[in-house]
C-alpha cells in the first residue's frame, strides 16, 4: 500500500472518529433531524420543506434500523466524500504529499466538521457543490466531454438535495465567459449534459407544479421570518470564520490564479465566487448557505504552497499543517456540543463574541440555537408515552403537536412504533390520518400558546388535563406543555381538516 493510500485512510479514519466524540452525551438529535427521518416512511418526489433526496438517504437510515449511529454515520460519510473529492483535485494538480496533507487538513478541520455533525440536506449540498466543481476543472484540464457529464450529474442530485445549488450556476456562467472561457457555451455536448441534468431534475419539478410550487411560498417564508433578520456585515464575517484556521490556504489560492502561470486558465473559479458571494450577500443569505464555495480552493492553494515550500523553506511545510491545526482548538471548544448545557451557560463569553449565542428571530439566548435544538426531545417523547399507555383507544387517538420538530421527536424516539405524531406544519400537513376518526387526542404545544387553559378545546373533549410541561431548562422547547383531551363531543377530523386546508392555503 503506497504512502498515499495510508495517509488518504488515515484522514477517512480520523474524520469518521472526531464525529464520535464532538456531540457531549447529554444531547438529543437536533431538532430537523427528526423531521427529515419522517420522510422515509412517506416517500414522495418533493416536500414542502426540502427536495426528496435526503429522504432517500433517510430510507437506507430507516432500513439499516434507524439507530443515531446511521443518522450520524451518513453526514459524516458526504463529508469524507468531500475531502476524497478534494484529494483527487490535488492529484490531478500534481500535488504531493504535503499539498495532499495539507488539504486534508484544511477540509477536515473546518466549519464542514459541524456541518458534518448534523442530519441535514447541508453535508450532501457541499459535496455536491464540490464535485460540480471539480467535474468543471477536469472539463478545463482535459477537454473530455465526460466531464461535463459527470458535472450534470452532480447538479442534478445537488438540485434534488437542495435548490440552493442554482446560486452556482448564477456564479459559474458570467465567470466562464468573462474569464475567456467560452467557447464551453458551443459544445454541444454542454446542453446535452444540461438535458440529462434536467431529465433527473423532472420528477421534482412535476412535483412543484402539481403542489403549487410550494418551494416559493418556503421562500418567502423564509425570507419574512428568517432572513430578515441576517446582517450582511454578519454574513461576510461569518465566511471568515468557516475555514478560519486555514484561510491563508485559501487566500493562496487566490493569489495564485494571478501570479502562477499553470493556475492562471482556472482563474475562472475565483470569478464564480465573487460573483455567487455577492448574490448571497444581496439576498441576505444565511451565512452557511456559502460553504460549498470553498472546498475546492484548498486544492488550489495546498499545491501552490507546496511549490513555494521548497529547499529552504521545507520547515514552513511542517508548520503550516500545525497552523491550521492550532488554530482550530479554540474554535473546536465553542462550535461542537462538547461541553454540556450547564458548562456553556455558565460560561458564555466566547461564544458571544463569534455570534453563535445569535438565534433566527435575531436576539441572543443562553445556548447556540442548534444546541437548544438538541435538548428536550427525549422527556417529551417519555412524557407522551406515559399517558398514551393510560389511553385503551389507540387506533382512535392522535397526537397533535404545534411544530414538526416535537412531532418527529415523539415518532424517533416513542416506544410505540405506530404513533404517529403530526402538526399543521411542514410536510406533516401532508401526513394526516384523517380517514380514521379521531375521539382522543396528546396535544403538545408550546410555551407561548396564549391558551393555556385551553378554553378552545373544552367545549369539544369530555376531559381536558395538562399532564406535563418539558422541563430541560436550556431547551428551546423548555416550557411545552402536553395536555390529554379525551372523549371527543364533535368530529375533530372535520375541525382538523379545515385547519390543514388552511395551513395548505398559507
Amino acid at each position: 500500500m503506497s504512502q498515499k493510500t495510508l495517509l488518504f485512510w488515515f484522514f477517512i479514519i480520523l474524520k469518521f472518529g472526531l464525529h464520535c466524540i464532538i456531540i457531549s452525551p447529554e444531547y438529543d438529535l437536533q431538532r430537523d433531524e427528526y423531521l427529515h427521518l419522517d420522510q422515509a416512511k412517506h416517500l414522495a418526489w418533493g416536500y414542502l420543506s426540502v427536495p426528496p433526496f435526503t429522504s432517500w438517504t433517510s430510507y437506507i437510515i430507516l432500513l439499516l434500523g434507524n439507530s443515531e449511529f446511521w443518522v450520524k454515520f451518513f453526514p459524516a460519510l458526504y463529508g469524507v466524500l468531500t475531502m476524497a473529492v478534494i484529494w483527487k483535485t490535488i492529484e490531478a494538480l500534481g500535488g504531493g504529499l504535503f499539498s495532499l496533507v495539507l488539504g486534508a487538513t484544511a477540509i477536515t478541520f473546518s466549519v464542514l466538521l459541524r456541518i458534518n455533525m448534523l442530519y441535514q440536506p447541508n453535508s450532501a449540498d457541499i459535496l455536491a457543490w464540490t464535485l460540480i466543481y471539480y467535474g468543471v476543472f477536469q472539463y478545463l484540464r482535459t477537454e473530455q466531454n465526460k466531464w461535463l457529464y459527470i458535472a450534470a450529474v452532480a447538479l442534478g442530485f445537488g438540485f434534488l438535495n437542495k435548490y440552493n445549488v442554482v446560486f452556482l450556476l448564477a456564479g459559474l456562467a458570467p465567470a466562464l465567459l468573462l474569464a475567456g472561457k467560452g467557447k464551453i457555451f458551443l459544445n454541444k455536448h454542454l446542453y446535452f449534459a444540461a438535458l440529462l441534468t434536467l431529465l433527473i431534475i423532472l420528477p421534482n419539478l412535476i412535483w412543484q407544479y402539481q403542489n403549487g410550487f410550494p418551494v416559493l411560498f418556503h421562500m418567502k417564508l423564509l425570507s419574512k421570518t428568517q432572513l430578515v433578520h441576517v446582517n450582511r456585515a454578519d454574513f461576510l464575517k461569518e465566511q471568515i470564520l468557516f475555514f478560519f484556521s486555514s484561510l491563508f490556504v485559501m487566500l493562496t489560492a487566490f493569489t495564485a490564479f494571478f501570479t502562477y502561470e499553470p493556475f492562471k486558465k482556472y482563474r475562472m473559479f475565483f470569478l464564480s465566487f465573487l460573483i455567487t458571494l455577492a448574490l448571497f450577500t444581496f439576498m441576505r443569505a444565511k451565512g452557511y448557505y456559502a460553504i460549498g464555495l470553498y472546498p475546492i480552493f484548498m486544492a488550489f492553494g495546498a499545491v501552490y504552497l507546496e511549490s513555494l515550500f521548497v529547499r529552504k523553506l521545507m520547515w514552513l511545510r511542517i508548520a503550516s499543517v500545525l497552523v491550521v491545526l492550532i488554530l482550530f482548538v479554540p474554535i473546536f471548544n465553542v462550535a461542537f456540543p462538547v461541553k454540556s448545557p450547564d458548562e456553556i451557560a455558565r460560561n458564555p463569553e466566547a461564544y458571544m463574541k463569534l455570534g453563535l449565542l445569535r438565534w433566527e428571530d435575531g436576539k441572543n439566548h443562553t445556548l447556540p440555537q442548534d444546541f437548544a435544538d438538541m435538548l428536550g426531545w427525549k422527556e417529551l417523547a417519555k412524557k407522551v408515552d406515559e399517558e398514551y399507555s393510560k389511553i385503551g383507544d389507540k387506533k382512535h387517538t392522535l397526537v397533535l403537536c404545534d411544530n414538526y420538530g416535537q412531532a418527529g421527536a415523539i415518532n424517533y424516539y416513542s416506544k410505540f412504533k405506530n404513533i404517529g405524531a403530526v402538526t399543521v406544519n411542514a410536510d406533516y400537513i401532508n401526513w394526516f390520518p384523517l380517514d380514521e376518526e379521531i375521539v382522543n387526542v396528546i396535544l403538545i404545544q408550546n410555551a407561548d400558546d396564549d391558551d393555556p387553559d385551553r378554553n378552545k378545546e373544552k367545549p369539544l373533549f369530555q376531559q381536558v388535563r395538562r399532564i406535563g410541561k418539558i422541563e430541560a431548562p436550556y431547551a428551546r422547547e423548555f416550557g411545552t406543555s402536553i395536555y390529554s383531551l379525551t372523549g371527543a363531543k364533535v368530529s375533530i377530523n372535520e375541525i382538523l381538516k379545515g385547519d390543514i386546508e388552511e395551513a395548505r392555503w398559507k
